[in-house]
């Protein structure tokens, strides 16, 4: 599904990532662990196309895709959410979502002219399907509500909805349970193993070794910059270089 090829991204004379390489394969949920600065966030960032390597390539279901912008990737099928949520505060929770469906023919000045019949189809369909996964994520009734009632996890419920108003056929988590109580973190559990099960594949930045045990079949490990390790949860929490880099720092 996904492949980065001995990727690296330097500001100025900062190597923030270096030569780093990994897959994603079709239909898993695959983690990446490390230390606070390991370089997470800019590979994200790379693999979303807001970012352009140094060097290196990104496949995505065999296509190159390193040079594309973030639109192309998401159109591809390519979505992430993001560490801190940032929905539209005082848009209601179903415009955010309406918000971030793609492709919507009214969004052409003219065609709201020319063929109103066909928005107004279209509105009507992205509608329902916003309410189906607001009804998904527990989030429903809350849906004529401003976002700027949500709580932590809420929001993070509502970018994941978000990103599947796009219909993605891999999606990049920052984070999910940063932040987030222990009732609601296991819903947004549930709701990944769910939306993978429909066959939705997963790469997921994660620092509860908890939620990453629960969650993913293969873990990477970056620390400063570079791939340190790879695996099963189990097998890489016994590692030493990845205790003494990032486990025996107090990461929990």
């Amino acid at each position: 599904m996904l492949e980065v090829r001995s990727v690296s991204k330097h500001f100025g004379g900062a190597h923030v990532v270096s030569d780093v390489s990994l897959k994603v394969g079709k239909g898993g949920i695959v983690g990446l662990i490390g230390p606070n600065g390991a370089g997470k966030t800019t590979l994200f960032n790379l693999i979303a196309g807001t970012l352009k390597p140094s060097q290196g390539a990104i496949h995505l279901e065999g296509a190159e895709i390193t040079r594309e912008g973030a639109h192309r990737r998401l159109a591809r099928g390519l979505g992430r959410t993001f560490q801190i949520p940032r929905p539209f505060a005082e848009m209601t929770l179903i415009e955010n979502m309406l918000a971030a469906a793609q492709a919507q023919t009214g969004e052409r000045l003219f065609a709201n002219w020319v063929m109103p019949g066909r928005v107004a189809g279209e509105e009507r369909a992205n509608a329902e399907k916003a309410m189906a996964h607001l009804e998904f994520l527990g989030l429903a009734r809350l849906a004529r509500e401003p976002a700027r009632v949500l709580s932590g996890g809420q929001r993070k419920l509502l970018e994941l909805g978000r990103v599947l108003m796009a219909d993605p056929r891999i999606i990049l988590l920052d984070e999910p349970g940063a932040g987030v109580n222990p009732a609601l973190l296991d819903a947004i559990i549930e709701r990944v193993l769910e939306i993978n099960r429909r066959g939705v594949t997963f790469l997921i930045i994660e620092h509860n070794m908890d939620l990453v045990a629960r969650l993913c079949g293969h873990v990477f490990v970056l620390a400063a910059g570079r791939l340190l390790s790879e695996g099963m949860p189990e097998d890489v929490v016994r590692d030493p270089m990845v205790i003494d880099a990032y486990l025996g720092t107090g990461a929990a």
